[in-house]
């Protein structure tokens, strides 16, 4: 029997080319993604030269294999593109709004399904359109004939909204994020078909994009980064058809934080940098919560001119927000205070963002208890860093005081970071009954 010849992938060979990468960078790169997702990825520098020969990868590790390139080549890479698939859909239309929240909210909120949809990969070569770019690109939302809504269905999205971001403040996204996308499922989307005045449909899907704008929060808590990134430009979508800058802003922001914790700096500033000018009129709160995650952006970036200028004005805005009445938001002098140690620590001042981080703790809501697990961890690895271990070893006794209350994917990455921290230095007895302790609780 004759054997069938494969036919060279000469379109990867391009891409491959196009990089300038060797194998074991290409390799390297997508096993990278693959770690971020929780994967297993068992291929070695053998298998690019398969794929350049016309073997396809299996259909889960191709979109890790675009996910790389697209971070290397910094623009979007497709299926067809990679010599994954045969021609481009040209076919297909944008996605129902409604239709893709539905699909989104079901997946997340059934837990025989919240594994499959964790595995949704983040794109750091995601396009996130400025405010004038989005336009036509939503659907029309058909409205059913048999509902109408008015305000007080708008004020229970909002309340109900809020209920759920004070659960998440305190117990972190892995508890609430599945009631938010019930609420998602079972009311919001039933609200946003129903017929209502123009004036109570915009205010519906400004309280819709923030509930999504919150519940991708949750989801990033909980390390399902591509997931939360896919609420993140569905609560866009929403807040501009809303004309709502405040949580367009907002979301952009979230994204932002999103890339600084994965470490995709370049887009971690783009995206602040985006949420600062689509705000143009923000109040002074709303300055220091935009100026505060551009000096992080800023200083992780290597810009220390930028990042300092940025804290400077989030500080001077701060200022002002505290003079006033402090109904205008959840931006305080304690997650100020928080940003200005990540500037600090990003720029080599280690001693300086442990002070910060301390007056952030001494300003912090006792009820903001996930926030106090993760950001005291911080405080005790640079505490442990800079030779203070009799400080590190207390202050990360108090976060697993907390920890036991929280459900976050975030707030165990801290505690594993304790663990393997602390390993080396067991002999002593303290760093020795906080690794054992640590261990105990540490959830698997």
């Amino acid at each position: 029997m004759a054997t069938r010849e494969r036919t060279p992938n000469d379109a990867l060979t391009r891409l491959f080319a196009e990089t300038e990468w060797t194998n074991g960078d290409f390799i390297r790169a997508v096993s990278r993604v693959a770690r971020e997702r929780g994967r297993e990825f068992g291929y070695d520098e053998s298998s690019v030269r398969h794929w350049m020969t016309g073997t396809l990868p299996r259909p889960a590790v191709r979109p890790l294999i675009l996910e790389a390139l697209s971070r290397r080549l910094a623009r979007p890479v497709t299926a067809h593109e990679a010599g994954f698939a045969a021609a481009p859909d040209l076919t297909a239309k944008p996605a129902d709004t409604v239709a893709g929240l539905m699909d989104l909210g079901r997946a997340d909120m059934d837990p025989s399904r919240r594994t499959v949809i964790r595995g949704v990969v983040y794109s750091a070569a995601l396009a996130v359109p400025g405010w004038q770019e989005i336009d036509a690109r939503l659907s029309r939302l058909d409205a059913d004939p048999h509902a109408r809504i008015g305000m007080a269905e708008v004020e229970t999205v909002i309340a109900m909204t809020e209920r759920i971001s004070t659960l998440d403040d305190e117990y972190g996204g892995r508890m609430a994020r599945p009631m938010a996308a019930a609420f998602l499922v079972n009311t919001i989307i039933p609200h946003l078909k129903a017929q209502a005045s123009e004036p109570v449909r915009k205010a519906m899907l400004s309280a819709a994009a923030d509930h999504l704008y919150l519940t991708g929060y949750m989801a990033m808590d909980e390390r399902a980064d591509g997931l939360a990134q896919r609420y993140y430009v569905k609560a866009l979508d929403l807040a501009h058809r809303a004309g709502d800058h405040l949580t367009y802003c907002t979301t952009l922001r979230g994204m932002s934080v999103q890339a600084v914790d994965l470490g995709h700096t370049r887009q971690a500033v783009r995206l602040a940098e985006s949420a600062s000018s689509a705000s143009p009129q923000a109040g002074p709160r709303m300055l220091a919560f935009l100026a505060g995650q551009q000096a992080h952006a800023a200083a992780q970036d290597g810009d220390r001119p930028a990042a300092l200028a940025h804290v400077k004005t989030a500080e001077t805005a701060m200022e002002k927000a505290e003079s006033r009445a402090k109904a205008l938001g959840s931006y305080n002098p304690s997650a100020l205070n928080y940003h200005v140690g990540q500037m600090r620590f990003e720029l080599g001042d280690i001693t300086g963002s442990i002070e910060s981080m301390e007056l952030a703790d001494r300003l912090r809501e006792p009820t903001h208890r996930r926030t106090r697990v993760r950001y005291n961890a911080m405080l005790a690895e640079r505490q442990w860093q800079a030779g203070r271990m009799e400080e590190a070893v207390a202050s990360w006794g108090k976060v697993l005081d907390d920890y036991p209350h929280v459900q976050s994917g975030r707030c165990d990455d801290r505690i594993r970071t304790l663990i393997s921290t602390v390993a080396p230095r067991t002999t002593n007895p303290l760093a020795r009954d906080l690794h054992d302790r640590a261990k105990t609780l540490l959830r698997r």
